[in-house]
C-alpha cells in the first residue's frame, strides 16, 4: 500500500470527517493543477480515448471508412460538392507542360510529343483514359477512398513503350506477411524496410469476371506513386480525406429526407367531414348514401373549384400542415458551412451560393480556398514531374528524342516547370488593373503575369510580335489596339497619342516600324 493510501486508511479509522476534508481537498488540489480537456467530470464521462500508433488507429476503422465515403460518394449531393470543388480548382482543365532543357528546339519537340502522349491511347494502358481523366480520378479517389495507387508500366505500343495503369487501394493484398527480401516487414500488403520506407507493393489478382484465383503480384516501389496524405510519422497506410466530415454529411442528407418527407405531407390539403347527425338527412343530400342511411362521402374528392354538397348538420375541417421550410433553411446553410470549412473550403465554394457575397468577400474566400488547393496541387504535380521523367527516359531511349549526352546532362534535361490552365477573373476590370499596377510598379515580372494566365510568356511575346507585324503589313496599327498607342489611340485621345511601336523618337516601343518625326500619328496615303 502506498503511503498516501496508508494514511486516507489511518484518518478514516480515527476521525472520518478529516478522511474526508482530506479526500476532497485533493481532489480540488488535482483538478487546478491539471486540463480540463483531460479531465473525467460530467461533461468528458463519455470520451474515452487511447494513444496508439497511426496505423493501430486507422487499421479497423480504414475499411468501414472508406466504404461510407463510397455510399455517399453515390447517393449524397453534399459530398459531391465537395470533391467536385477539388476537382474544377485543383486540376481544372489542366496542366500545360514548359520543358526547360536549355534547348529551344528540343523544348518544343518534348512539349509537342508530351500532348500527343496525354492521349488515352498512349498513357493508358486501358486506353479508355486521358492524361488529364487520371489526374481527375486521382483527386476524387483520395477524398473518398484515401489514396489511389499508379503503376507506372513499360509495355509495348504507343508513343513510347510506358504508359500508366491505375490501381484502387483495396487491391493491396493485406493477407500478406512474408517478404520479399529478408529483414522487411509486410504491413498492409506495402512491405517496408527498417526505416519503415516502402520497397514494394503486393497486389491481390483477379481474373476477368473479379475473382481472386492467382498468387499476389509483387511491384518494385519505385514503379509505385501512392498518392495520399501522411498526417503522423507511424502512418503506414491511406485514411479517406472525408473521414472528418462523414458523420455531419449523413446527419445532414437524413435531414432533407425528413425535411422532405414533411414538404410533401405539407403539400397535401385534406378534408375532415365532421357529422353531427346519426342520419342522413331528406332532399338533394340523401341522394349518396351509405347502407345504414347516412350521406357517404367516401366517393369524393377534393378537385379545383369544386362544390361539395353536404348533409344536413355535417360541418368541414380543413387538414392543413405546417411548412418547416424557413428553418431548414438556416440549419442546412450552417451545416454546409462546417462541412465546408472541414475540408478546408468556405461556404461558398461547397454550395455555390453567392447570394450576399461581395467582391472583397469573394475575393478573400477564393484566396483562402486556393491556399487549401495548393496542398493537393504540390502533390498532384509531384506525380505529374515522376510520370513526365519516365515519359522523357523512355523517350530516350527509343530514339524519339536524338539527344546524345541524355545521361551526363540528365538533370538539366529533365528541367521543366507545370503551367496550370487559369481561372476566370471575377471582376475583369480590377483584376487586370491590379496586374497593370503590379507589372509597372515591378511587383510582378511579364513571365508572372503569364504563368498566372496559364500561359508561357515567351510564347506570348512571340503571338504580340506576330500581330504587331502582320498589322503592319496590311496597314492596320495593332500597337494602339494592343497597348493604347499610335494612332488608333490618337483618334480616342489616348494619353499616349502619337508615340508609335517601333519610333523611338516618339517615345514608341521597338517591334514595328514607325513613323518619322513630325508625323501626327495618322495612316498616310500610301497605306
Amino acid at each position: 500500500m502506498s503511503r498516501t493510501g496508508f494514511l486516507d486508511s489511518f484518518a478514516a479509522a480515527v476521525s472520518p470527517r478529516w478522511a474526508y476534508e482530506r479526500t476532497m481537498w485533493r481532489q480540488a488540489y488535482e483538478e487546478a493543477r491539471s486540463y480540463d480537456a483531460a479531465s473525467s467530470g460530467r461533461i468528458n464521462a463519455g470520451w474515452r480515448v487511447v494513444n496508439e500508433s497511426a496505423e493501430l488507429t486507422d487499421r479497423y476503422s480504414r475499411d468501414v471508412v472508406r466504404a461510407r465515403a463510397r455510399d455517399l460518394e453515390r447517393n449524397s449531393d453534399i459530398a459531391q460538392a465537395v470533391v467536385h470543388a477539388y476537382k474544377r480548382n485543383v486540376v481544372g482543365r489542366g496542366y500545360t507542360l514548359r520543358a526547360m532543357t536549355g534547348d529551344d528546339s528540343l523544348d518544343n519537340q518534348i512539349e509537342r510529343a508530351w500532348k500527343r502522349w496525354c492521349k488515352a491511347r498512349n498513357c493508358d494502358v486501358t486506353g479508355e483514359q486521358s492524361f488529364n481523366s487520371i489526374l481527375r480520378m486521382m483527386v476524387e479517389r483520395k477524398k473518398y477512398d484515401g489514396g489511389i495507387l499508379i503503376h507506372f508500366c513499360y509495355t509495348p505500343g504507343g508513343l513510347v513503350p510506358f504508359k500508366l495503369q491505375c490501381l484502387e487501394v483495396d487491391e493491396l493484398d493485406i493477407t500478406q506477411s512474408s517478404p520479399r527480401h529478408r529483414g522487411n516487414r509486410v504491413v498492409g500488403g506495402i512491405e517496408y524496410n527498417q526505416y519503415r520506407r516502402p520497397v514494394g507493393y503486393w497486389f491481390r489478382q483477379y481474373d476477368l469476371d473479379g475473382y481472386q484465383v492467382m498468387d499476389p503480384m509483387f511491384i518494385e516501389a519505385k514503379n509505385i506513386f501512392f498518392y495520399k496524405n501522411k498526417h503522423r510519422p507511424s502512418q503506414l497506410r491511406e485514411m479517406s480525406d472525408l473521414t472528418p466530415t462523414i458523420t455531419r454529411v449523413r446527419d445532414t442528407n437524413e435531414f432533407i429526407t425528413a425535411v422532405s418527407i414533411k414538404e410533401r405531407i405539407a403539400a397535401l390539403v385534406g378534408l375532415v367531414i365532421k357529422k353531427t347527425l346519426p342520419t342522413g338527412g331528406t332532399g338533394r343530400s340523401a341522394s349518396s348514401r351509405g347502407p345504414d342511411g347516412q350521406v357517404d362521402y367516401s366517393a369524393k374528392k377534393m378537385t379545383p373549384g369544386m362544390i361539395l354538397e353536404l348533409g344536413a348538420g355535417d360541418d368541414v375541417e380543413v387538414v392543413d400542415p405546417k411548412s418547416a421550410a424557413t428553418d431548414a433553411t438556416a440549419f442546412l446553410k450552417t451545416q454546409q458551412g462546417l462541412i465546408g470549412s472541414g475540408q478546408g473550403l468556405s461556404y461558398e465554394a461547397v454550395s455555390r451560393d453567392m447570394n450576399g457575397a461581395t467582391y472583397s468577400s469573394a475575393r478573400q474566400n477564393a484566396q483562402e480556398d486556393e491556399n487549401t488547393y495548393t496542398e493537393e496541387i504540390e502533390l498532384l504535380t509531384a506525380f505529374m514531374s515522376e510520370a513526365y521523367e519516365h515519359f522523357v527516359i523512355s523517350g530516350c531511349l527509343t530514339g524519339l528524342f536524338a539527344v546524345p549526352d541524355f545521361w551526363e546532362r540528365r538533370e538539366e534535361y529533365l528541367s521543366h516547370t507545370w503551367i496550370k490552365t487559369p481561372k476566370k477573373w471575377i471582376d475583369p476590370v480590377k483584376e487586370a488593373n491590379a496586374d497593370k499596377i503590379a507589372l509597372q510598379s515591378g511587383q510582378k515580372t511579364f513571365q508572372d503575369l503569364c504563368a498566372e494566365r496559364g500561359k508561357d510568356w515567351k510564347e506570348a511575346v512571340s503571338e504580340i510580335a506576330e500581330v504587331l507585324k502582320y498589322g503592319h503589313e496590311v496597314g492596320v496599327d495593332m500597337g494602339g489596339v494592343i497597348f493604347g498607342v499610335g494612332a488608333a489611340a490618337a483618334k480616342q485621345g489616348s494619353p499616349g497619342a502619337g508615340k508609335e511601336p517601333g519610333n523611338p523618337e516618339h517615345g514608341g516601343s521597338s517591334g514595328q516600324g514607325g513613323g518619322k518625326p513630325g508625323d501626327t500619328g495618322k495612316p498616310s496615303a500610301d497605306n
